[in-house]
């Protein structure tokens, strides 16, 4: 009962820490974002109701028809210090998740960017990154965590809905938690060790730019957060990520005829 305890209580303290360390709401103050418990989930930021792909695309959720979709799966190769990190990005299970990670990377986005949350202590957790204002030497260090990518077209940062698609199902969840749509079901991608998610902030629909992976087997973040797929070889890259170790490149090595980007 103890080591049950004990258990429990790492893990909400190292959501804890992430959220403290600073994440807060979308468009309201800073745009910090961070993988946490369902402990720290709020769920008074959307009224949106979970619906189907079809019927997103059909302006259920406002801009659903102006962001990338994956049609699909893809390769991406991302390269840290030298080595090679590849993952498969699930279009199938997660379209608009993969297309706007896929798109970004295509875009060179990630490209020179820090990893500047890296949790490992006190046990195996997130190596993140993909905060824009990395590649700006100007912004201070811990500033990062707090950006989402600006589209030159707009003007305006790109937000993706959280996009969750129940195990079994024809059509992901948009813009609610399983909690909040009162789903019971795993996810069809789950955080298991490997994974990699976008990370957003309290609002579902906040995440932009920003991924991590997953350090070890995550299950009490399935159907809060957005897995769009898994590293499937260069794992051992991935476990010696340091804290401000950069991308060196990121680049779709396959499938790149699966993005479908809207003109």
């Amino acid at each position: 009962m103890r080591l049950i305890l004990t258990k429990f209580l790492v893990t909400f303290l190292m959501a804890a820490a992430l959220m403290l360390g600073g994440c807060s709401t979308q468009q309201v103050s800073s745009n910090s974002s961070s993988p946490t418990s369902t402990a720290t989930e709020t769920s008074t930021t959307t009224t949106t109701e979970a619906t189907s792909v079809s019927e997103t695309i059909s302006e259920s959720i406002p801009g659903m028809n102006n962001l990338p979709r994956l049609e699909g799966k893809a390769t991406v190769v991302m390269t840290v210090k030298g080595s090679p990190i590849t993952i498969e990005v699930d279009g199938i299970n997660a379209p608009i998740t993969s297309g706007n990670f896929v798109d970004l990377v295509q875009k060179g986005v990630y490209d020179g960017l820090a990893f500047h949350r890296v949790v490992r202590d006190p046990q195996p957790f997130v190596a993140q990154g993909g905060d824009p204002q990395g590649k700006d030497p100007k912004v201070p260090a811990g500033r990062l965590g707090t950006g989402g990518y600006i589209d030159p077209k707009s003007g305006n940062e790109r937000y993706v809905p959280l996009e969750i698609k129940p195990k079994g199902e024809a059509s992901p969840i948009y813009s609610k938690t399983f909690e909040m749509a009162g789903v019971t079901k795993t996810p069809e991608l789950t955080h298991k060790q490997g994974a990699i998610a976008m990370a957003r902030s309290q609002q579902p629909d906040s995440a932009s730019s920003q991924f991590y992976f997953a350090l070890a087997d995550l299950g009490f973040l399935d159907g809060n957060y957005a897995v769009f797929g898994y590293v499937t070889d260069g794992f051992d890259v991935v476990n010696k990520i340091q804290q401000g170790d950069r991308i060196d490149s990121a680049k779709v090595t396959q499938g790149a005829e699966n993005l479908k980007v809207p003109q």
